[in-house]
Formats: structure tokens, sequence, C-alpha cells
């Protein structure tokens, strides 16, 4: 229960990040959003590295996998933030659930993890839902959205990656690599920007407000999924698609429609499907292996 109330909070803390980002848009440019969200994400994981005596520069700071991982933050950053800035929150929020359907799919095409015909089943009808939601071929489609789509995809890849990752390495240490590679797209969006900072005490706070939210964000799903196996606490990542369809009507009168509701509920379906199938599957095979084990000793 523990486990599932973090993972609960943590979806509204991301949430509330891209709520920040979107209203800091209003009034600010993205790139300095993007920079300062780095730098400050940066070096409050810096600070918890030192209070945990937790080494960063280390020869696994080069790992050509950290590496790769690094590059798709980077990626995934841009995607997210110029994402979320030119979206609604509903349709944003509805693209990026379809993240865990998306590592499913990487995962059996590049980790050649065994996925059965149901959850790839479940992959496509997820996929269809998000092209619901955004609608390419319609009068709404801005191509904002596909911001989006490349946010999810390279964070999916990051996830993908962070599995081949020195498995020793800390937590801490990964992510503030990752928040100091997301350091330099946010200099160069700040430039196209013209260099134009906005310095007034309302956009500082908004991104100390993001700093916060997704540094304890993020401490808040780790200790999640660390305290509970993923197939039980990972449905209620979706939760987070009702915080930010409540941001979306509260803070801009953004309401989601028709459409953008089955697509999302097609969307939602397949992911819970998928994570209720894998973790069948996972109890299915427990005690055969708890039976080899005993044949063994």
């Amino acid at each position: 229960m523990r486990a599932i109330i973090l993972m609960i909070v943590s979806m509204g803390l991301l949430a509330t990040t891209d709520l920040f980002v979107k209203l800091s848009n209003a009034v600010a440019p993205v790139g300095q959003m993007m920079l300062f969200m780095s730098l400050g994400g940066t070096l409050a994981f810096i600070f918890m590295a030192r209070l945990k005596r937790i080494p960063l520069l280390t020869r696994d700071a080069v790992h050509p996998m950290l590496l790769w991982r690094n590059v798709t933050e980077m990626i995934a950053a841009v995607g997210m933030i110029v994402g979320v800035s030119n979206t609604s929150l509903p349709v944003f929020a509805a693209i990026t659930q379809a993240g865990p359907l998306v590592v499913t799919m990487g995962a059996a095409i590049f980790l050649k993890e065994t996925v059965g015909w149901r959850r790839w089943l479940a992959v496509v009808v997820g996929l269809i839902g998000m092209l619901i939601v955004i609608r390419p071929w319609g009068a709404q489609f801005t191509g904002w959205e596909l911001f989006a789509v490349m946010g999810i995809t390279a964070l999916s890849a990051r996830d993908l990656i962070t599995r081949m990752s020195p498995a020793h390495m800390h937590p801490i240490a990964i992510s503030m690599w990752g928040f100091a590679a997301t350091i330099l797209p946010g200099i160069v969006l700040l430039g196209l920007g013209n260099w134009e900072v906005v310095s007034t005490p309302y956009v500082w706070s908004l991104i100390a407000g993001a700093v916060f939210v997704t540094t304890f964000g993020y401490l808040a799903i780790t200790t999640a999924m660390r305290l509970a196996p993923a197939s039980q606490v990972a449905p209620f990542r979706y939760t987070r698609l009702i915080y930010s369809i409540t941001f979306g009507i509260i803070f801009f009168a953004d309401y989601p429609d028709r459409w953008t509701l089955i697509g999302s509920a097609l969307i939602l379906g397949a992911g819970l499907y998928s994570f209720m199938r894998e973790r069948r599957l996972a109890r299915q095979s427990a005690p055969a292996s708890l039976a080899t084990v005993s044949v063994r000793r």
C-alpha cells in the first residue's frame, strides 16, 4: 500500500511539473525553463549524492550505456518540454501514457524479451489509441503533438537502456548525469530564442517549483518501484492522466473532446491489460522456477 501511495503521489508531482512548464511558457521562452530546470535538478542530485556519499566522477560516468542513456535524456527533454508547452495537457498526457507499451515493444525488438501475441495486440490497440488522440488527419492537428511522441519514445528508449547500465551504479548518480546532459539542449533552445530571459518572481517561482516537484517525483517513483514488484505498482502510473486532465480543465479550460477520451481509454485499457498479463505470466513461471531449484538441491 505504501508503494502504491508513493506511485500515485509521484504521478501528481510529475503532472505538476507539466503544469509549471506550461504556465511558464505563457510568459517566458521554453529554453529558459528547460535550462534552469536542468541546472536545478543537477545541483539537487549532486547535493543528495554528497549527503549519501555517492561517488559521481567514476569510470562508470563514461560507460557506453550511460552515455547512450544521456543522449536519450536530451532528446526526451526537448520533446517533452516543447510538446507540453504547445499542446493541451489532456492530449499531452494521453500521448505520454503510451510509454509502457512502447517499452514493451522495444524490449521485444531490441532486448529479445518474450512478448506473446496478447501483449502485442495490447501494444497495437494502445498505438491506435494514441493515433486517435493525435488525429494527424484532422483539422485540429498542429504538429506540436509529434514532439510529445518524440519525447515519450526517447523516454522509453532511456528505460530500456537503463536496464543495460552498470547495475552497481546508484540511481542518484545515474539521474544526476541524466539531468546534466539536458543542460546542453536547454542552452540551444535558449539561444534559438535570442537568449531572452524573463526575470520576474513569478517565472523564477515556476522554475523553482518545477525543479522541486520533478526531483521529489523521481525519488517517490524510485522508492515505490523498490518497495513492491513493478507489476503491482506500475498500473498506478496512469493516475497521471487524471491529474493532467484536471489541471488542464482548472488552469486552461482545456476540456478533452470525445475522441481524446476514446483514445485515452484505449491506451489506458491496453496498458492495464499488458501489466495484468505480465503479472499473470510471472505468477505462472514462479512455481516452475521453484520446482527447478528444488530439483537442483
